[in-house]
């Protein structure tokens, strides 16, 4: 075993994370559902997600048969949505394809929807046992700095030399233990500001803590100026309080999530079935802004009230009167959920 990964495993028996939800009674869906949910997002916003997750679909096959509506309701909050669809879509390829057992293989994991090489590598090692190399985030930050590798980790030939260094320093031994070692060591030493090189077990030979570049080091992505898209929200409310939400085509942006009608402007009302909206009483609600990756989206929420009641909507498959109190159980996008609580407080 190569004494980096001697170092990394000694410091994880001692120090690394051993009791997070996802490391009792491993399995391949366990790994794989922790792993999907892990990705952007810190390890103590998933576990309450993770744990509500495992109690309603224990398995994969009962995550295959759910309602995707159901689905996207327990992800809401935890943003990317197209996660949370594409795994749905695998749990329903593990159950019909490959008779509820997930593959053994990188290859073959890696051809499943939203399954990467990384993710793949992960599973593999976690689960089985079975080396496997990994590069998340947290591992592209120990590896750059104690390599000195200068640039942005996600460009091609920064990525393919990264590939080929986390794959020699990964030992054929404990690679369960390796691979979560690497994780904990980004996560909680090896941090993106004010990393703890002095606790550091691989410290003495990182380049970057011995030639002062720690705070250079992984660059960073080159900066672009978001630009920024206005819409209209309608938040019709009806003689009962409900709000008519309209689901989202199943790609784009929140996909298969439900949301509310849009307009150019404050003027620009759709038309909707078997609703009566009352112009004049239309209500402009303070706006908000709410950042995806590449763009900024500034919302102007408009009230009104109709004097619709519930179930006279047409097409119930696209439209729904949703009460405020949450008790109809699908995805909502995160800002839309966001106005309805703050309307529901005003009550």
């Amino acid at each position: 075993m190569n004494r980096f990964a001697r170092q990394v495993l000694k410091w994880f028996d001692e120090h690394g994370r051993h009791n997070l939800p996802w490391q009792e009674n491993r399995t391949p869906y366990r790994v794989w559902l922790s792993e999907i949910m892990l990705q952007q997002t810190q390890v103590s916003t998933v576990i309450p997600y993770y744990q509500r997750f495992m109690q309603e679909f224990p398995d994969v096959q009962s995550l295959a048969a759910a309602d995707t509506d159901r689905v996207l309701h327990l992800w809401t909050g935890l943003g990317y949505y197209a996660r949370a669809r594409n795994l749905h879509k695998a749990a329903q390829q593990v159950a019909t394809q490959h008779d509820g057992q997930f593959p053994n293989t990188v290859t073959e994991l890696e051809t499943l929807p939203g399954i990467g090489r990384s993710t793949a590598g992960a599973i593999i090692a976690l689960a089985s046992n079975k080396r496997a190399t990994i590069l998340d985030g947290n591992v592209k930050r120990v590896l750059t700095r104690y390599h000195a590798i200068n640039g942005w980790p996600e460009k091609t030939a920064i990525k393919q030399q990264l590939w080929e260094v986390a794959d020699e320093l990964t030992p054929h031994q404990r690679v369960a233990d390796y691979t979560q070692a690497m994780m904990d060591l980004g996560a909680t030493v090896c941090t993106r500001s004010k990393p703890a090189c002095a606790i550091c077990p691989v410290n003495k030979h990182c380049q970057a803590r011995i030639q002062d570049l720690t705070a250079d080091i992984p660059g960073k992505k080159p900066k672009k100026t978001l630009p920024v898209k206005t819409v209209t929200m309608f938040i019709l409310s009806n003689a009962n309080g409900e709000i008519l939400l309209e689901k989202r085509p199943p790609t784009g942006i929140w996909g298969s999530l439900y949301s509310l009608p849009e307009g150019q402007s404050a003027d620009d009302l759709p038309h909707f079935p078997d609703v009566t909206v009352q112009t004049s009483t239309a209500e402009i609600l303070p706006g908000l802004r709410h950042t995806f990756s590449h763009y900024h989206l500034d919302i102007a929420p408009v009230l009104l009230q109709t004097t619709s009641k519930a179930g006279t909507v047409a097409d119930s498959d696209r439209w729904l009167w949703y009460p405020l109190d949450h008790s109809v159980k699908v995805g909502l996008a995160a800002p839309v959920k966001k106005l309805l609580t703050e309307l529901k407080d005003r009550q």
